[in-house]
């Protein structure tokens, strides 16, 4: 069995420890050297601020990554699609109409319709 040592701490600060390490980990002990280990291998100090939080940096970065679909949005719309389609139309091929060989001449006889005639009746009645 581990030998235990009582260090004093004013009443707040131990009551909030005693929270911080109910909440996070399985005793008092681990929570403490977990604490000190985290500080000793980031080498850095308790009192220095670590700069800006986590909510902070998650909305940067949202608004940085909304900045960036909105360029490829742009560049899309301006240049991809556009070279898209005239590579397409480079590459679709039309099969060439069939012109009919020149060998003789054919007289192409068009049939008129016949939109008004005489009245066969030869009585004039109407």
């Amino acid at each position: 069995m581990d030998s235990f040592i009582g260090i004093r701490f004013k009443k707040e600060t131990a009551k909030r420890f005693q929270e911080f390490s109910r909440t996070h980990f399985k005793s008092h002990t681990e929570a403490m050297a977990t604490m000190l280990d985290f500080f000793f291998y980031n080498e850095i100090s308790p009192k220095e601020k670590l700069g800006p939080t986590g909510r902070t940096i998650e909305a940067s970065l949202k608004k940085r990554i909304n900045a960036v679909i909105a360029i490829m949005r742009d560049m899309e719309k301006s240049q991809t699609k556009p070279t898209v389609a005239m590579l397409e139309s480079l590459f679709q091929t039309e099969e060439p109409k069939k012109k009919p060989l020149i060998l003789e001449k054919k007289i192409i006889e068009e049939k008129k319709e016949v939109r008004f005639q005489e009245k066969q009746n030869n009585k004039n009645e109407l």
